[in-house]
């Protein structure tokens, strides 16, 4: 299934957020260990620009394998993230017009 993901972050977390990105990008690159595939994600912004938090398009068995991706992030057990938001697509989105997925595809 495919999911959007929204984690919204506390404010304030631009230093934490520096610090835990590497980790957040390899946690992405590797869907979480094999939890999940991000087809495409990003930063989420208010309207001065400044970060607020990530959103990201997961292709998973199911909402509880899309969770524990989010639950696992270094993001949110670093405790920069204040809100996981999980929304699940419908089976007609078009997953393929994404072609170069974040995660490999193994």
């Amino acid at each position: 299934m495919f999911v959007l993901m929204r984690c919204l972050h506390h404010p304030g977390q631009d230093g934490p957020r520096d610090a835990h990105r590497p980790a957040h990008r390899a946690w992405v690159q590797s869907g979480g260990d094999g939890t999940a595939i991000v087809l495409i994600g990003s930063a989420l912004l208010d309207g001065n620009d400044a970060a607020i938090g990530n959103f990201g398009i997961l292709e998973a068995a199911d909402l509880a394998h899309a969770r524990a991706f989010a639950e696992g992030d270094p993001f949110n057990r670093a405790g920069i993230v204040a809100a996981i938001e999980l929304t699940p697509l419908p089976d007609s989105f078009q997953a393929y017009r994404i072609s170069e997925p974040m995660t490999a595809r193994t």
